[in-house]
Parts: structure tokens; sequence; C-alpha cells
């Protein structure tokens, strides 16, 4: 463990808050991954007490590792600008500063997909892939990270894509949560997704898509049900990518030459 370049990835989901200590050199979990419950209503005093709880666990309660915190909303120059599955009080909130002053350390916070996407570019299934590169997480909603040629293009918001005549988007359509909600079956699921992605790939064209979260562990079940023109994979770290890239931003954010320029880019785009 002593070459290892290490930091910390806290990622708060809808439904669940999960931490690691993660090798930046390898993109290799070095703890056992803590998993807490979102509180229920998710609303920031509570989302914080869960954060210190995960950290509490670790056993990296000071700042002496560098931290970083995946977030399900918009994020720029440290506030959050949207809520789709968490309070709505976080919209508009200064949400780093609230972590920092809460946490008493410095924290480098981003959007949850877009942290994912960092770790599938330098550590999985986008590493060395030319032109445009979608991944979506399957979740409690649909998050999504687009990167051209090894650079990140933050808060891109693919879930919430609108259906024609529907007053509902994509995520409260085709997520897994949906499939849970509404007790389909992979085909069934499968249909749905089918319309996701197809639409997704009319409007942008992509080279690749990658699906993450933890339903893509059961990539076998779904994926080779749709039909595409664009190749599409199961992102090599599953439901822990967004630990991994949230480490990531950490230490790029602190400067070290560590981590690759998407994790760079990224830290500008959401800190400023």
């Amino acid at each position: 463990m002593s070459n290892a370049i290490t930091a910390v990835g806290v990622d708060i989901g809808g439904t669940g808050i999960k931490g690691a200590l993660v090798d930046l050199k390898t993109g290799v979990l070095l703890s056992d991954r803590v998993k807490v419950r979102t509180p229920a209503g998710a609303e920031p005093d509570d989302v914080l007490a869960a954060v210190r709880q995960v950290l509490d666990t670790l056993g990296v309660s000071d700042a002496e590792v560098p931290l970083g915190v995946a977030f399900p909303a918009i994020v720029k120059h440290g506030r959050t600008l949207s809520a789709a599955n968490v309070a709505h009080t976080w919209i508009g909130f200064e949400a780093e500063k609230f972590f920092e002053d809460g946490l008493g350390r410095e924290i480098h916070f981003a959007n949850d997909a877009d942290v994912a996407g960092v770790a599938e570019l330098r550590f999985g299934a986008a590493r060395d892939a030319a032109g445009l590169t979608i991944l979506t997480t399957l979740g409690t909603g649909i998050g999504s990270a687009m990167i051209h040629d090894g650079v990140l293009i933050p808060n891109s918001e693919l879930g919430h894509l609108q259906r024609a005549g529907e007053t509902t988007d994509a995520e409260a359509y085709a997520a897994y949560s949906a499939m849970e909600r509404e007790n389909l079956d992979w085909p069934q699921w499968a249909a749905r997704l089918q319309w996701y992605y197809s639409h997704v790939e009319f409007l942008f064209s992509p080279d690749l898509f990658i699906v993450g979260g933890g339903v893509s562990k059961h990539a076998d079940q779904f994926l080779p049900l749709l039909d595409l023109k664009t190749p599409i994979v199961p992102a090599v770290h599953r439901n822990n990518a967004g630990i991994i890239g949230a480490a990531a931003l950490a230490l790029a954010t602190a400067g070290t030459d560590a981590v690759g320029g998407a994790a760079d880019s990224l830290a500008e785009a959401t800190t400023g």
C-alpha cells in the first residue's frame, strides 16, 4: 500500500451512499466498500451525517487523505443546480462549501455520472476509445457522461430527455428503478432501453456506449436484446466507478499529475 497514490471517493446516490479508499495508479479499491442507505428525503444535513458515517467507518475522518464526492445533480462551481432524486433543497445550494464546513476538510465535488466517466476513461471501457463515448448509469435514475477524444463534457444530463407526448422523462421510464417499481422482466425493460439508446444514438451518433451502475453486472441479460448501430458494453468498474472517479477528481483538483486529463478538465469545469 506504500506505493499507492491514495484518495477517498464517496458516491452519493438516490438510494445509497458508498465510499472507499482508492489507488489512483491502478484504479483498485484499497479498502472494503462501505455503504449506507441514503436518508429518507435526502436533505443536506442528513446526507452530510451519512457521509460522515462512511468516512468514520473507513477511518479517514481527517484531512490527511484527499476526498472527492460524487453527487446526482448538475454541479457548477461547487453548487448543485438540480435535484432529480434528492431533496429540492439542493437546487442552487452551495454543496461543496456545505460539505467542507460540515466535515472540516477540503472537498472536491462533481456530478456522479461524470466522475464514473472519468473512472472508465482512465481505468476501464473508455480507455483509448476514439471519438464520442457516452456512458450511462442505470440506477435510481439515468446519469450520463459524454467523452470526446479523452475530453469530458460535464453535466450532460441525458437521463432527462423527454419522451414525445409524455409528461415523464427518460429516467422515469427506463431507469433500473422503473424495472423494479413496475416488476418488468428483462425483455420488457430492454424494450424501454431500446427506445432510450436509439434516441440518444439518433441525437449524438456516438462511437461507443458504456452502461454502468449496479445492474451492469447483469449486462448479459439485457444488452444482447438491444439492436443498435453503436457498440454497447458494460462498464468495467460497474457500481464502483463513481467512487474511483471521485477519488481521481480529488487528486486532480489537488494538483497532482497522477491522474489523467479528463479528471483535470472535470475539476476545472465543476469547481471553477
